[in-house]
């Protein structure tokens, strides 16, 4: 744990990215893909994330990038592929995590959730 004293008192890093606290965001993972949801908790070190509401951006459409994805959202909402949520999800090997718009998080919300049929 990383921790430093100042005049007799200690501190402790605080594992989480306050700006981003209960927001929406994009991160992309070194291996396992594309993740939309709300970080509940974030271990810099290990570049761990414990996502809640998160859903697996499988594929996407009506978006250049992941970036354009977190600003405006997609412009084709039904060719996305866009599986249930999960909750508590940890996802490792974080490389990139995007904050999204409110216009983002309605569009992203708003596509129908993808099973295989």
């Amino acid at each position: 744990m990383d921790q430093i004293e100042i005049n007799g008192v200690e501190y402790v890093k605080k594992e989480s990215i306050p700006q981003l606290d209960e927001k929406y965001v994009i991160i992309r993972t070194y291996s396992a893909g594309v993740f939309f949801g709300i970080i509940k908790e974030y271990n810099e070190e290990t570049r761990t994330i414990i996502m809640k509401s998160a859903r697996r951006i499988w594929r996407w459409e009506g978006a250049a990038s992941l970036s354009e994805l977190a600003i405006e959202g997609t412009q084709k909402p039904e060719e996305c592929k866009f599986p249930c949520e999960t909750y508590n999800h940890l996802i490792s090997q974080v490389i990139e995590i995007i904050p999204c718009t409110e216009k983002a998080v309605e569009s992203i919300q708003g596509v129908e959730v993808w099973t295989q049929k």
